[in-house]
């Protein structure tokens, strides 16, 4: 143990921000005026720190066994120079564990255990997640076009970036996988005059977009259904669909038949966006240094992050052709600490509204997770240990007459030009 607290000492020197730890026995190292300290109570939360195991260390924090002092900017500023290893590229996957992530991924991924997942995450509070998100509560990346935007700007610019890429059209059948709250929904039809088709497993989430198509009167317009992808049988196909934050859900095991459902839901010609998270490294199955283990603990149980490069293989094996592919990694950090701020600076509320859910003991261990999930997973794509893909496919109709140029088979006129132009 002792040489562990030498290398220990040795990297607190060496941290950006002054830094302090606080043993067991009471004896502090690091910094006499930290801007984060942290108070161990658990020695085996404390060779997870000198480990570079900071994933480990969060899940201490939450349980209670580590007590935090100071803001979320400063923690990972100081956990990014506590890692002893490169948590994207650090593991070693033989083929083995990959047989072994797959099996799990199967057992993980039934219609059961998704809406369990799904409802574990988006269903805590409604009141929690309006705090701070936007007012669309958009939970997904934001599009920072300018340097001055606001989040609830950034949050518009991405969805009408969306619908731009999609090139809806006025009566249109759009529909959009995992809606949310609804932004993107709404937005397409609000803006585009598509006739829009939204599904997910949240019961929050469901009930909260019904609420918003009434009040818009958008009954016959605009619809949300309580309902899995595989379960979705359209009396005919869609004209373009969008999944957003959705299909880091579906799982390794189940990715296949994703996109065959994807296909067999858009028509010949039709086109989709793909936007969600993907790993930073080809092969790993989670993130080390403990930090997928906590995300699967305490925030998106059975969730699964898979190089943009294997998504898109998936993606072709269905029949479903990328024709653009964006990659949006320092916007979602952009967009994380805009909702570590506005979090930070709500926390009684926070604490008030978790405690009413689910009393206060687990609404302090639900608010430690929340803050260090949002303000870890901004470090994380500030690093490039995740990034954010928008992948734009279509699915050809074999007819090279059809679309703007001869072969294009499609709906896409194979240039970027209509996406940015006024």
């Amino acid at each position: 143990m002792k040489h562990l607290l030498h290398a220990l000492e040795g990297r607190l020197a060496a941290l950006p921000v002054p830094m302090a730890v606080q043993l067991p026995a009471g004896r502090q190292l690091g910094a006499s005026k930290p801007a984060v300290t942290l108070r161990f109570r658990d020695r085996m939360a404390l060779v997870a720190l000198a480990t570079g195991e900071i994933g480990n260390v969060g899940a201490a924090i939450v349980e209670g066994r580590v007590a935090l002092e100071g803001g979320m900017r400063d923690l990972m500023a100081a956990a990014a120079g506590l890692l002893t290893r490169d948590p994207a590229h650090g593991q070693q996957h033989r083929w083995w564990h990959r047989a072994l992530a797959r099996a799990r991924s199967m057992a993980a991924h039934t219609l059961g255990h998704d809406a369990r997942h799904i409802q574990f995450h988006y269903d805590l509070s409604d009141d929690f997640y309006a705090l701070w998100l936007d007012e669309r509560r958009v939970y997904s990346c934001a599009y920072y076009q300018g340097a001055a935007m606001e989040l609830g700007q950034a949050q518009e610019a991405k969805l009408d970036h969306i619908c731009r890429k999609l090139r809806l059209a006025p009566g249109e059948r759009f529909l959009d996988i995992g809606a949310g709250w609804g932004g993107l929904l709404l937005w397409a039809a609000e803006h585009y005059g598509v006739d829009a088709t939204g599904i997910t497993l949240s019961r929050h989430q469901h009930a909260h977009v019904q609420r918003l198509i009434e009040e818009r009167g958008l009954q016959g317009r605009v619809r949300m259904e309580l309902r899995d992808y595989r379960e979705l049988q359209p009396r005919e196909p869609f004209d373009k669909i969008a999944s957003v934050g959705m299909f880091e859900h579906v799982g390794r095991a189940q990715m296949g038949r994703y996109f065959d459902t994807v296909h067999r839901l858009l028509r010949p010609g039709g086109l989709l966006l793909n936007h969600g998270i993907t790993a930073g490294a080809v092969g790993n199955t989670q993130l080390g240094a403990g930090m997928g283990d906590f995300i699967e603990a305490y925030i998106f149980p059975g969730g699964e992050l898979l190089h943009v490069s294997v998504v898109l293989a998936d993606m072709a094996r269905a029949g479903l052709e990328m024709v653009d592919t964006e990659n949006l990694r320092p916007h979602y950090a952009r967009t994380l600490w805009a909702w570590s701020d506005r979090l930070e600076a709500q926390l009684p509320a926070a604490r008030e509204v978790l405690a009413a859910q689910g009393g206060a003991g687990r609404g302090d261990k639900v608010l430690r997770a929340y803050r260090l999930y949002l303000a870890g997973s901004a470090l994380g794509f500030e690093r490039g240990w995740m990034a954010l893909h928008q992948m734009l496919a279509i699915r050809p109709d074999g007819d090279t007459a059809t679309g703007t140029m001869p072969g294009a088979q499609s709906d896409y006129p194979f240039t970027r030009e209509y996406i940015y132009k006024n």
